[in-house]
C-alpha cells in the first residue's frame, strides 16, 4: 500500500511476533525473524536432499545441481586453502554457516520479506558462536600454550605488557568485525532500496511529468537490486572465509 511504501525505511526491520510464547517468565515468541531462519534451514535441506536424489547415477547435473555442486566445491576449497588438511574436519560447520547466511541474505531481498542478518543480535550471536569455537579448538590442541598467540614471536620481553594488550584487543575484536560487517552491509543496502522505492512511488503519484520522471529512480532501484544480490553473496563468503582464517589460527597456534 501507499502508506507502507512511504513509511520509515526502518520499519522493515521491525520484529513482529507471530505466536506469543513464554516459558518461565521468558519471552520466546515465534517471530518473523524465527520464521525466516526456519525457512532458510528447511529450504536448504530440501534443496540439497532433492539434488542428491535427482543427481544419483547421473553424469551431467541439472542447472540447480550445478549450483549445489558449485557452492559445495567453493566452500570445500575455502576450508582446504585456509585451514589445510587438519581443518577439513570443520568443513560441515563452515559450509552450514555459509549456506545459512547466504539463504538468509537472499530471502531478505524478496519483497515484503524480512532480512534476518540485518539485525545485530543475529550476526553477533553467530560471531560469538565462532569465537567460542575458536577458543575450544585452540585450548584442546595447545592447552595453555594457546595464550602465546598474544605475544608475537621474536618480540622483546620488555615490550610484552604493551604488545599483549594490543593482541588481546585484536583477538577479541573478531566478534565485532564479523558481526558488524555483515549487519551494517545488509542494513544499509535495504534502507537504500526502501528509500528509492518510496521515492519512485511518490513521484509516480505526483502527476504526469513526475510519473514519467519516476522511471529514473525505478531504473536505479533495479540496478541496486542486482548489486544487493552480489553483496548478499559476497558477505556470506567473507563471513565464512574469516571463520576459516580464525579456525586456522587456533589450529596452528603460536610459532
Amino acid at each position: 500500500s501507499y502508506n507502507d511504501l512511504i513509511a520509515s525505511p526502518l520499519t522493515q526491520f521491525e520484529i513482529i511476533s507471530l505466536a506469543n510464547i513464554s516459558a518461565g517468565g521468558t519471552d520466546i515468541s515465534f517471530t518473523n525473524a524465527s520464521f525466516l531462519m526456519l525457512l532458510s534451514v528447511v529450504f536448504g535441506t530440501i534443496f540439497y536432499q532433492t539434488q542428491m536424489a535427482q543427481g544419483a547415477g547421473s553424469i551431467v547435473p541439472s542447472r540447480w545441481g550445478v549450483v549445489g555442486q558449485g557452492t559445495y566445491s567453493m566452500a570445500y576449497g575455502m576450508v582446504e586453502e585456509n585451514t589445510g588438511k587438519e581443518g577439513q574436519i570443520f568443513f560441515p560447520f563452515v559450509f552450514s554457516i555459509f549456506m545459512f547466511i547466504l539463504r538468509c541474505n537472499v530471502l531478505g531481498l524478496v519483497p515484503y520479506s524480512f532480512t534476518v542478518t540485518s539485525h545485530l543480535i543475529v550476526t553477533i550471536t553467530l560471531a560469538g558462536m565462532i569465537f567460542i569455537g575458536k577458543l575450544i579448538v585452540g585450548f584442546r590442541r595447545h592447552g595453555l600454550h594457546f595464550f602465546a598467540l598474544l605475544l608475537p614471536g621474536g618480540a622483546p620481553m620488555v615490550m610484552a605488557p604493551f604488545l599483549v594488550r594490543i593482541e588481546l584487543v585484536s583477538f577479541n575484536i573478531t566478534v565485532v568485525s564479523l558481526s558488524v560487517r555483515l549487519f551494517a552491509n545488509m542494513m544499509a543496502g535495504h534502507i537504500l532500496l526502501k528509500v528509492l522505492a518510496g521515492f519512485a512511488w511518490t513521484m509516480m503519484l505526483g502527476g504526469f511529468a513526475l510519473f514519467i520522471a519516476h522511471f529514473l529512480p525505478l531504473g536505479v532501484l533495479f540496478v541496486l537490486m542486482g548489486l544487493e544480490t552480489g553483496v548478499a553473496i559476497v558477505q556470506a563468503y567473507v563471513f565464512s572465509l574469516l571463520t576459516c582464517i580464525y579456525l586456522a589460527d587456533s589450529i596452528e597456534g603460536a610459532h
